[in-house]
């Protein structure tokens, strides 16, 4: 089985690093100087148990924080319009290098600097956001990890399709849309045949409105993506509230808070390349030569009480495929 977390958010994977006791052999190669680093990440601070579990690859790397390392740590609560004072402020500190928790996050970061380097982790279609010259040549100061959205999507749309048969109708819901994203999100639900409906929330608006407005347009499930964590308890019990099977792009959701599936990328893997990167540019990589990655390393996550709440048989073969199996 793959690992799960305590939190998570399609934001919040990037945001800190914790100390630890290290070998003295490395203590004695990192001592010299104590590095400076911004981490600015969607919603809320993660449980202190996750926050080690984060740490764990770049404390591999010997990178403590008060010991070599010193990390100033925003969030944003779930506030649209508080990025870019955040990413301002981080500056400001003048740190060496700020790890951008999201893609909204990232470009806030890019506009508030052109010349410390950025790690974002969690961006998807890392090359249409305006971020990178390309993925292979960043060409800036921003570089990090993305995410194939559409290929994790399509996977996850047809896994949910062996759950429900007769999928016709799927509601999107997130936080921001970007346009590049929605059209190709629409384009993707058309060639599973499905109809696709986007509906965008913030961190205060009202659900109600929300879930009337998926009854009335009859959809059939739900797909939760990013910015949205800090109110997935609201979401996945008002779904299942509607009778909504819900397809989450993280583990989190299925594990904690009783979404019936996701298929996502291990954070396992997510962690270890964050701490590459940041690794290497403390060393004093250019993040313009970095190539952007992606992870390479998927889970399948169901939860069978939330499905025996909705009334549904998850079929035997789709079991086969999970790698765990929530009961």
């Amino acid at each position: 089985m793959q690992d799960g977390r305590v939190s998570s958010k399609r934001r919040r994977f990037c945001q800190t690093l914790v100390g630890a006791v290290l070998a003295p052999s490395i203590a004695t190669a990192q001592t010299a100087k104590i590095r400076r680093i911004g981490v600015l990440d969607p919603g809320v601070p993660d449980a202190p148990e996750w926050l080690w579990k984060e740490a764990a690859p770049l404390r591999e790397l010997g990178w403590l924080e008060g010991k070599n390392l010193q990390v100033e740590r925003r969030y944003d609560y779930g506030r649209r319009g508080a990025q870019q004072a955040l990413a301002d402020e981080l500056v400001r500190a003048k740190v060496e290098l700020i790890v951008a928790g999201d893609l909204a996050i990232a470009l806030a970061a890019k506009r508030a600097t052109r010349t410390i380097p950025i790690v974002i982790c969690g961006a998807g279609d890392f090359d249409l956001s305006g971020l990178v010259d390309s993925p292979a040549r960043p060409g800036a100061n921003v570089t990090g990890i993305a995410f194939a959205t559409a290929e994790l999507t399509a996977k996850g749309l047809s896994l949910l399709k062996q759950a429900l048969p007769r999928l016709e109708r799927v509601g999107y819901v997130v936080g921001t849309f970007r346009g590049a994203n929605r059209i190709q999100l629409e384009s993707l639900s058309r060639s599973l045949n499905l109809a696709p409906m986007m509906i965008e929330i913030d961190g205060r608006g009202d659900l109600g409105s929300v879930f009337e407005q998926l009854r009335e347009w009859r959809a059939q499930a739900l797909v939760l993506r990013e910015n949205i964590w800090q109110r997935r308890v609201e979401i996945v019990d008002g779904a299942m509230k509607h009778g909504l099977p819900t397809l989450a792009t993280d583990s989190g959701w299925v594990r904690e808070v009783g979404a019936l599936m996701a298929y996502s990328s291990t954070w396992t893997e997510i962690f270890r390349l964050r701490a590459k990167f940041i690794d290497r540019i403390l060393r004093g990589a250019n993040p313009a030569d970095l190539p952007v990655e992606q992870p390479t390393l998927f889970e399948l996550v169901i939860n069978l009480k939330t499905a025996r709440a909705l009334g549904l048989t998850i079929p035997k073969q789709l079991l086969f495929q999970a790698n765990e199996v929530v009961e």
